[in-house]
């Protein structure tokens, strides 16, 4: 860019100096998934305690570039389950996390059943 076309390039700071501290970040890949503030929302939690859930392994996040906590669209279903078996049971976070897996193993299972056709009074269970 020449001197001549600085000059006449249109003043986009409307008046004010430019911050020479201002970074602009610019992402090089979409960032895909639930924010955190979305997944306590749509949950009804706080973000402290979906943080604590997320810690303890009991909901899968994944980092952004920045560092924030990004979600899978299944985030609100799991959290709306740990709030259900916390309710309904008297569970520690451990022993949810073990009915979560049971909860997902059954689930694969039933899958499995329904591709080959197979019902449930078919198969013996001894």
């Amino acid at each position: 860019m020449t001197p001549e076309q600085r000059r006449r390039r249109p003043d986009t700071t409307n008046g004010r100096r430019p911050d020479a501290t201002a970074v602009r970040v610019y992402e090089l890949v979409p960032v895909r998934g639930l924010s955190l503030e979305s997944v306590a929302r749509g949950s009804g939690m706080h973000p402290e305690m979906v943080r604590r859930l997320v810690t303890l392994g009991l909901v899968d996040a994944t980092r952004d570039p920045a560092g924030r906590l990004r979600f899978d669209r299944s985030a609100p279903r799991t959290l709306a389950r740990i709030q259900r078996l916390r309710a309904g049971l008297p569970l520690n976070y451990a022993s949810i996390g073990l009915v979560l897996d049971l909860l997902d193993r059954i689930g694969q299972l039933e899958a499995a059943l329904r591709r080959t056709g197979a019902r449930s009074d078919d198969v013996p269970w001894t």
